[in-house]
């Protein structure tokens, strides 16, 4: 029995994590939790975010794409994903690096929610101060 190839990236931002999959020789179906990409996100510009990998490549329908993706919020989901693509894609061809690289594709975004520090309401505000 032969095995499907594919290539496997893993993404995280902020609180999200995602594990893409890339088939080769698909028609571009991106599938996250088993449901079209479009249906998942509602956002255009999520939408537009997560696919900057295969559209900078020329990749956009050479690979059918699936998405396992968990936690944080829809905006962290899609970058999330964005990055396992990017992942996956220089796992499928090395020579991508350079071009990656230069939009940033490869670099995990570091922000995460600051957390809330005693004697304030949240991460930096303050409790309003009264003079009297």
């Amino acid at each position: 029995m032969a095995e499907t190839q594919y290539y496997e990236g893993l993404g995280r931002r902020k609180t999200a994590t995602a594990r893409v999959r890339l088939y080769p020789g698909g028609d571009g179906t991106i599938l996250v939790n088993n449901k079209p990409v479009s249906e998942y996100f509602g956002r255009g510009w999520d939408l537009k975010h997560l696919g900057e990998p295969l559209v900078l490549t020329n990749n956009a329908g050479r690979f059918n794409v699936s998405v396992h993706v968990q936690g944080g919020g829809i905006t962290g989901q899609a970058g999330a994903i964005r990055l396992g693509i990017a992942r996956a894609l220089l796992k499928a061809d090395p020579d991508y690096r350079p071009m990656l690289r230069k939009f940033g594709l490869l670099t995990r975004d570091p922000r995460a929610k600051e957390r809330k520090k005693p004697g304030l309401k949240r991460a930096r505000k303050a409790p309003q101060y009264t003079k009297r």
